[in-house]
């Protein structure tokens, strides 16, 4: 007997891009649409709130629309509706929780509610299989986080930001140079050119546990670049980017791979909006390549247009979560807060 085939709807709506698409079995992406805003952000250098609600609103009817007709489906062929609850801006969130409500009351299909990470994480399930035990290193604007992932819906986070996540540090300083927001992918780019000849600090390198803080970082950075501009001095920006991200780079990989050491995963996720910076990747293929074979793990990069907020991912997670029978209500609310594993009350 054929299986049927599982095809998930899912929004995505947590800070400034709108994004549906249809995902089917948890792995093949049908369709998937973004609306980015980066442009109307970039003039404030950042993310403004209550913009990033409005321009979610304009779009999302009509990105519904665009999804089903790019996967050639209609509502009868959808069997879940899933969606972004949390973490996030409350406000982002709150529209696509609203029209993912709105659908299911309309068509009566079940709803989904999406840890924002977990997604992130699970972008690379529409890329390769993934063994469990898992681990992975989520890296983003927001977040940065060492994750365990006993099976699909169960995540236990191991190392956390204790103050600026990874991506936010790369924004701050890229205000510094005068890189337009988002700063990540021209910070990475410039690092390529430059060498480490300024040595900022790896905070929390040699720590017991698998935390970071990379606000010192940040600090000594700017306060680098002050000083130079107090006595006239003109620093290279490609050295100053590089230094900056070798920095990010060292610590990252260095507690990870211990991670993997420790826990011997038998795979290994890179997921976020950091995981497309091309210094972190050689990096981390380096280090794992480096392990013995009785404890290196699968590797699993997610592709390019995963790595930043989408649907896809949504609706890879939700899938897991659709076969393990978690279902939300007309109760669902956006959590701007939610923290994995949010699953603990819900999914045992």
């Amino acid at each position: 007997m054929t299986k049927k085939d599982v095809r998930i709807l899912a929004f995505e709506s947590s800070c400034d891009e709108t994004s549906t698409a249809v995902i089917k079995n948890g792995r093949e992406i049908e369709s998937l649409i973004v609306a980015t805003q980066i442009k109307s952000h970039q003039r404030f250098g950042g993310v403004v709130p209550e913009v990033a609600s409005r321009h979610h609103i304009e779009v999302i009817t009509q990105i519904t629309k665009e999804a089903l007709e790019q996967a050639n489906v209609t509502w009868n062929d959808i069997d879940a509706i899933a969606v972004t609850y949390g973490p996030g801006l409350v406000g982002a969130l709150l529209i696509g929780v609203s029209a993912a409500k709105a659908a299911s009351m309309a068509t009566g299909i079940p709803l989904i509610g999406v840890d924002h990470i977990m997604g992130h994480i699970m972008a690379a399930q529409l890329k390769d299989e993934i063994k469990y035990p898992a681990l992975a290193l989520q890296v983003s604007g927001g977040h940065t986080e060492i994750v365990l992932m006993h099976d699909p819906i169960h995540f236990e986070i191991i190392g956390d930001t204790r103050d600026d996540a990874a991506g936010e540090a790369y924004d701050k300083i890229g205000r510094v140079l005068g890189v337009n927001y988002p700063a990540g992918k021209t910070i990475d780019e410039w690092a390529h050119k430059g060498k480490d000849t300024f040595h900022f600090p790896r905070a929390m390198m040699e720590d017991d546990d698998y935390d970071f803080s990379f606000s010192g970082l940040k600090s000594a950075f700017i306060n680098t670049c002050h000083h130079a501009d107090q006595i006239h001095e003109k620093l290279n920006k490609y050295d100053l980017a590089a230094s900056f991200q070798a920095s990010v780079v060292d610590v990252l990989s260095h507690k990870t791979i211990r991670a993997i050491k420790e826990y011997q995963p038998k795979t290994f996720i890179l997921g976020g909006g950091v995981a497309a910076n091309h210094g972190l990747r050689e990096r981390l293929d380096q280090e794992i390549e480096k392990l013995p074979a009785s404890i290196k793990p699968k590797v699993i990069l997610p592709d390019l247009k995963l790595c930043g907020d989408n649907a896809a991912m949504i609706g890879a997670a939700a899938y897991n979560l659709y076969n393990a029978g978690k279902f939300s209500d007309e109760h669902l609310n956006a959590d701007p807060s939610l923290e994995l594993p949010y699953a603990d009350n819900m999914l045992n």
